[in-house]
């Protein structure tokens, strides 16, 4: 396909563009069975669109889309999940059980993000978000399966990023779709056919033992691919995940740091924390090698390292 918006891989498997923020940030995955469609995470109420032009230009009925799926209810990832429940008529939203309340009742989901964001900000950036009915909601708790015209994808609960986080194996293209369990991956910082993976720590629900638990719970299933939301398809999973678990350890040391050196420094934790992130990624980056400015990788990484501090001042408080 010509269509910016969409990757297509092999298997039935597409990654369209959710335009968040910026281009490649976030991806909606598309998983196609003999003419009946999963999404994978919505990204926010602006991405639908997009999704339903990739749709008509692959000849696909919106009333053949059977499920959308969530990895988890943050609202990068599940913004848009009540227009799609409103747009593809037969869908049923496929979600972790500690995410469905908010599914149907998302008052305190909206109310925490406009604590964070401002009314107005989250009014732009994530749009109108409806109840959905109850009836059309399905609970996916550890290990339960839904099939696609006959795929079978498995869930499985895996915390660390979020208590109401699943990731999906798909056993057809040995694959899992990871939401943030598996970090997060720009296109933008690839080199020499290598991608590169860091954690996300963002608030609140971060703990890091649960976190490495999970991503040794994935490779215990020798997957060749990862569909990270933050971006698409990884592969070279084995020494992904020994770096996550390098990094989720040195964000962990890092914040521990700040603690303990809270009172006898001029500088906010805050900012402590945030500096020490930056040049973390900066030199994994750069040894990466990755070719871009740091000017360019600091920008790049700016909003995931805010969150990522952030996150990490929450874990030390609580």
């Amino acid at each position: 396909m010509t269509n910016s918006l969409v990757t297509d891989y092999p298997a039935g498997i597409s990654a369209i563009d959710a335009q968040f923020h910026r281009p490649r940030r976030a991806a909606i995955h598309l998983i196609v069975e003999n003419g009946k469609i999963a999404l994978v995470d919505t990204g926010t109420t602006s991405s639908i669109p997009g999704v339903i032009s990739v749709l008509q230009e692959k000849n696909l009925a919106i009333e053949d889309v059977d499920y959308i799926i969530l990895t988890h209810i943050h609202l990068d990832h599940a913004g848009g999940a009540s227009h799609c429940m409103r747009v593809f008529p037969n869908a049923r939203l496929v979600v972790h059980p500690r995410g469905a309340r908010h599914m149907a009742d998302p008052g305190k989901l909206i109310s925490g993000a406009i604590a964070v964001y401002g009314d107005t900000e989250f009014k732009r950036v994530y749009g109108e978000i409806h109840a959905i009915d109850k009836k059309r909601i399905i609970e996916a708790p550890d290990e339960s399966r839904i099939e696609l015209n006959g795929r079978s994808l498995l869930f499985l609960d895996t915390p660390g990023h979020a208590r109401h986080h699943n990731c999906i194996y798909d056993e057809k293209s040995n694959s899992f779709f990871t939401g943030d369990t598996f970090g997060v991956s720009y296109r933008e910082l690839d080199a020499n056919g290598m991608e590169f993976v860091f954690p996300t720590t963002t608030p609140v629900q971060f703990d890091p033992d649960a976190a490495h638990s999970s991503i040794d719970r994935i490779m215990r299933f020798n997957p060749e691919y990862a569909f990270l939301t933050h971006y698409s398809r990884i592969y070279h999973l084995e020494r992904h995940a020994e770096s996550m678990h390098e990094l989720i350890d040195a964000h962990v040391s890092i914040a521990r740091n700040a603690q303990d050196h809270a009172d006898s420094t001029a500088t906010s934790r805050f900012d402590t924390i945030r500096a020490a992130l930056q040049a973390l990624l900066l030199q994994r980056v750069r040894s990466h090698g990755c070719t871009m400015t740091e000017e360019d990788i600091t920008n790049l990484l700016y909003s995931d390292i805010r969150l990522n501090t952030l996150g990490l001042e929450h874990w030390l408080d609580h």
